[in-house]
Parts: structure tokens; C-alpha cells; sequence
């Protein structure tokens, strides 16, 4: 099998590779390892890599399937399979930064339960991925370190804040990769990297071990190349884990199971709120959304019009809440207990210069944004009234669940927009999310899957789930990946010269 084939493998393909011994895992490791070399300096996916611990762990990998093999037993499908890792997502002995100066040589003693339980099945870790700092962001502009690239166009953004695992899957530098989703941060870098990104049911996946942005919010997801793929990632890491008390005691189904090429008799909505001309979408967007939509309905899917009328309020109402608990999360940082410290003549101009020069400006925002919704006198008229219309909002989703198995959707209002273009104008920034924030505020789960090209840039579909419908989702979304050709299509990286990447 040539280098190419297997830069561009699934995971599902790299197992089934794997169990026939057409291949070890040190071959596929390597082969990645040295895509990365190759190919990242422009792209800049990686934080950092890990190519000592990933070739020790592929050979433990291969000694595990010769012994599966030796036996008749099967093994799990993750054996072996290289991946990548967003960097707000501990790793124990592997540096984990979030993206900001501030964490800097902080190198956690302890996993995240569910980069755990893949290491247990036997993930191979390359490295870790870019993220805007702290996961705040839509473009991972405001990561501490560097700006990522979009695989697709060296000059556009690859879409945040998990951008980094994005545009590493799409460049051929890991077979699948974990991100985390608070405002859409998995399903963004999805959609304008054109793979696949699902954020699960708030509890699906346990939070221990994800640096916290905001508590409420945060979801791990894996980024996949295909619906299959991003099954067997969710199975693998899902579950409840007694560390965290947000985790779901519910049983953990066998997602494969529900991945049947299928749609006939099941409503899907749409509701007119996230089609409506205007609001920032670009036609080509709309226009190939609803394409999708219309294949789906050739499929044999019932199309039901429904609203959602309080969706509206879903970005003013995230920004609230997200950062209100992203102020009272990051004010752990003060350069006393962890990461950048700076020495001055007393405790309170320590703190000063510690958090004035470890965080980058989008964090200062945000945590100032935060306090003073917390603050005396503006408490009820900003955080609680923001509470009162988060209920409002699942309210609407828990109507609109009473018609339809799913509902349909962009995933983003733009395909990926240029570096530096929006970087100056939060507003802009924050209406890059629009159509993904509704979800979290719910605890919804919510998948992107690459339905077609604007402007030769990838355009995604969002497919939302009633709580713990991660079943439906997968099946709408296999269904009609199986129908159209756009999650097999790889972006002409090779193509582009090194003098475009700005």
C-alpha cells in the first residue's frame, strides 16, 4: 500500500488493515509521523509531537494484535490507529498548554478519563494540536502559540478552537483526532476543514481532565474522517466515570449498530431560523445546505418545517454564560500554585503581571466580560436573565423533538474565511458561530458532516439530536454519507506553494 493510501486511511480501514496483517502499526505510525514532517511546518497543526511515545506504543500496539491474532480473538478497532489530541485535554507526561503562554512546561500528572480509556484500548498518540487559547475562539487565531492553516486554502482559517485537530485530520497528519466543543468548537473546524465532528449529549462524555472553560458547556468529540470512524471513537471513550459528577450513569450503546443506510420514516426539521435569507449567510452556503437537505428527502426522509424562536438569543445568551464561568475557572491561574509565575515586590502586582502577560487578549475579554456580568447590580440583569432564556431556548428544542427524530442545519454561515480578516472585530468573529451555540446551551448532541463546496471551500451539515439521540444522529448522518461522495475528498495540500501560507 502506497504512503498516500495510508495518510488517508479511516480508522475503521486501518483496523480492518491491521487484523489481516496487511500492515503493523509502527508502519502506519511512521508514515504519519513523517506526513507530519512534511507537511505541517505549513499547515501547523501541532503544538507539539510525540514520536518517541507514539513508535513505543504502535510496537506495544503490534504485540497486542499478534497475540489477538494468534488466538482467533478479535481486538478493539482504536488498537493501533495514530491520533491526535487537542491541547486542552491532559496527558499525563505530555505537555499540555491550552493553547496559552500562561500553562506553558505544565505537564499534567494524571489523563483525561477519555483520552484514558482510548489509551486502555490502545490509541497511539502522535502529539498534540493548536487551539485558540483556552478553547476560546473560531478561528484558533488567538492560540498563544501560532495560527493554524486550512489544508484546503493555506490562507484561510481552518475554524476554531479546535482547528488544530481539524486541519490535521484533513492534511493527512492523523487517522482521527479529539477536540472539545463549547460554543461549536468541534463541529466548526468540522465543517471548514471538511471532516467529520460530533459534540455529544452534555455527560455523554466524561469532563475529567478537560481544562475547563466553561463547566456547564464543555463537551469532548472526537473529528473523524467518516460517520463510521466517529462511532467508534464515541463508543470507545463514553461512559460514566465517577470522577466526574456531571457524567450520565446511562448505558453506553453500540453506535456501529445504529449506522444503517437508511432514513425512510423518520421526520427530520428544519427550522426556518437557520435558513432564513440573511443574518450573515453566504448564499453558496445556504444553497448547498439545502441541497443536502433535499437529498435527504430523496432518501425517503420526511422534511417538517418547525421554529425555533428563541434561537435568536442563543449567541448573546452563550456569551454571557460562557463567560461568567470562564471568568470564575481561569481565576485559578495566578502564577502561585502552576504554570507562568512573574516575581514582583508584592502578591497583588504578581497577579497583575502574571495574568497581563500569560493570557492573550481574547481571554482578557472574555474574563472581563464574565466578571462584570457576575458582578453586583448586574447579576440578574445579565447572567440570570441569561439562565432564563437558556431555558427557553431547550424548551423550544424539546417541542420541536415532539414532531421530529432530528433536526437539520448549518453548521457554519461561511466557508473558511482568510487569516486576519475577522481577528479585529469580535462581533464578526462571534457570528461565525451562530448556528452551533443553541445546542450546547441544551445539552444537545449535534454532528457536522461535509455536504458539499462554496466557493471550492467544504461546507458542512449539522444534524441535532434530542438528548442521548447520538444513535439518530449517526444513522441520518451515515445515510446520507453514504449517498454522496464529499467525506472521501482530500484538500489539494500538494497543490498550493509554500509562498501562499501568509
Amino acid at each position: 500500500m502506497s504512503t498516500k493510501e495510508l495518510e488517508r486511511l479511516t480508522l475503521h480501514e486501518g483496523h480492518d488493515l491491521l487484523r489481516r496483517g496487511e500492515i503493523t502499526s509502527q508502519e502506519l505510525t511512521q508514515t504519519i509521523l513523517e506526513r507530519i514532517q512534511a507537511v505541517d511546518g505549513r499547515v501547523q497543526a501541532y503544538l507539539r509531537t510525540t514520536p518517541e511515545l507514539a513508535l513505543e506504543q504502535a510496537r506495544q500496539a503490534d504485540r497486542r494484535i499478534s497475540e489477538n491474532r494468534r488466538r482467533g480473538q478479535h481486538f478493539s478497532p482504536l488498537l493501533g490507529i495514530p491520533m491526535a489530541i487537542k491541547d486542552v485535554i491532559c496527558t499525563r507526561g505530555v505537555e499540555t498548554t491550552c493553547g496559552s503562554k500562561i500553562l506553558q512546561g505544565f505537564v499534567p500528572p494524571y489523563d483525561a478519563t477519555a483520552w484514558a480509556r482510548l489509551r486502555q484500548a490502545g490509541a497511539v498518540l502522535l502529539g498534540k494540536t493548536n487551539s485558540d487559547e483556552f478553547a476560546m475562539g473560531s478561528s484558533t487565531e488567538n492560540s498563544g502559540y501560532f495560527t493554524t492553516h486550512n489544508p484546503w486554502d493555506l490562507g484561510r482559517v481552518p475554524g476554531g478552537s479546535s482547528g488544530g485537530s481539524a486541519a490535521a485530520l484533513a492534511a493527512g497528519e492523523c487517522t482521527y483526532a479529539l477536540g472539545s466543543d463549547t460554543g461549536g468548537s468541534v463541529r466548526h473546524p468540522a465543517s471548514l476543514c471538511g471532516v467529520v465532528g460530533l459534540r455529544p449529549t452534555y455527560g455523554r462524555v466524561s469532563r475529567y481532565g478537560l481544562v475547563a472553560f466553561a463547566s456547564s458547556l464543555d463537551q469532548i468529540g472526537p473529528i473523524t474522517r467518516d460517520v463510521t470512524d466517529c462511532a467508534l471513537v464515541l463508543g470507545s471513550m463514553a461512559g460514566h466515570d465517577p470522577q466526574d459528577a456531571t457524567s450520565l450513569p446511562d448505558p453506553v450503546p453500540d453506535y456501529r449498530r445504529a449506522l444503517i443506510p437508511e432514513v425512510r420514516g423518520l421526520r427530520l426539521g428544519v427550522a426556518e431560523e437557520y435558513l432564513e435569507v440573511g443574518g450573515g449567510m453566504e448564499s453558496g452556503v445556504g444553497t448547498t445546505v439545502r441541497q443536502a437537505i433535499a437529498r435527504l428527502e430523496e432518501l425517503g426522509a420526511e422534511i417538517v418545517p418547525i421554529s425555533l424562536p428563541h434561537t435568536r438569543y442563543a449567541l448573546p445568551t452563550y456569551y454571557l454564560i460562557a463567560t461568567a464561568e470562564a471568568s470564575a475557572n481561569l481565576a485559578r491561574y495566578d502564577g502561585v500554585k502552576y504554570g507562568f509565575s512573574y516575581p514582583a515586590e508584592d502578591i497583588w502586582e504578581s497577579y497583575r503581571r502574571t495574568r497581563g502577560l500569560g493570557f492573550g487578549a481574547e481571554v482578557k475579554r472574555r474574563i472581563v466580560l464574565g466578571t462584570y456580568a457576575l458582578s453586583a447590580g448586574y447579576y440578574d440583569a445579565y447572567y440570570l436573565k441569561a439562565q432564563k432564556v437558556r431555558t427557553l431556548i431547550k424548551q423550544d428544542f424539546d417541542q420541536a423533538f415532539q414532531r421530529c427524530h432530528a433536526l437539520l442545519a448549518p453548521t457554519s454561515p461561511v466557508v473558511a474565511f482568510r487569516i486576519g480578516e475577522r481577528v479585529n472585530n469580535p462581533l464578526q468573529m462571534y457570528l461565525a458561530d451562530i448556528y452551533v451555540l443553541a445546542q450546547p446551551l441544551a445539552g444537545l448532541p449535534s454532528i457536522s458532516i461535509p455536504c458539499g463546496f462554496s466557493e471550492e471551500l467544504p461546507v458542512g451539515l449539522q444534524i441535532i439530536g434530542p438528548p442521548l439521540g447520538e444513535e439518530i444522529i449517526l444513522r441520518v448522518a451515515y445515510a446520507y454519507e453514504q449517498a454522496t461522495p464529499w467525506h472521501s475528498m482530500a484538500p489539494p495540500l500538494e497543490a498550493q506553494r509554500e509562498e501562499e501560507v501568509p
